[in-house]
């Protein structure tokens, strides 16, 4: 979806298209994306869409934590953020939910009995 809304943009920009960078979101010229414009767009797009207020960022957060949580292996989940070290992902952008640990001890206990 991304590459075909740049498409488009890029055939309505013309000869002022910007970027040469190779990069996926841009700006209607091909420019690179201002944060402070990024998060104020996130922030526009999450009160239409009912959606509670989170910064952007935190987005990281929950894809690594769903990931994880789906069973995706540490590794992927450190290529998928960029990092360069899964001790960096692991550490600091999963969690396990309440729910997930209550499972675990759950099972320890049928293990157990």
């Amino acid at each position: 979806m991304a590459e075909s809304q740049q498409l488009a943009d890029r055939e309505g920009a013309g000869n002022n298209w910007k970027t040469g960078q190779g990069l996926i979101f841009t700006t209607r010229n091909g420019t690179t994306i201002e944060p402070r414009n990024l998060n104020r767009s996130f922030e526009a797009l999450s009160i239409r869409a009912g959606v509670r207020k989170v910064r952007f960022h935190d987005l990281r957060h929950t894809c690594a934590s769903l990931l994880h949580e789906q069973g995706a292996d540490a590794r992927m989940i450190m290529e998928v953020l960029g990092h360069s070290s899964i001790r960096v992902t692991m550490d600091i952008y999963t969690f396990v939910r309440l729910d997930s640990q209550r499972l675990a001890f759950d099972r320890l206990g049928d293990a157990l009995k």
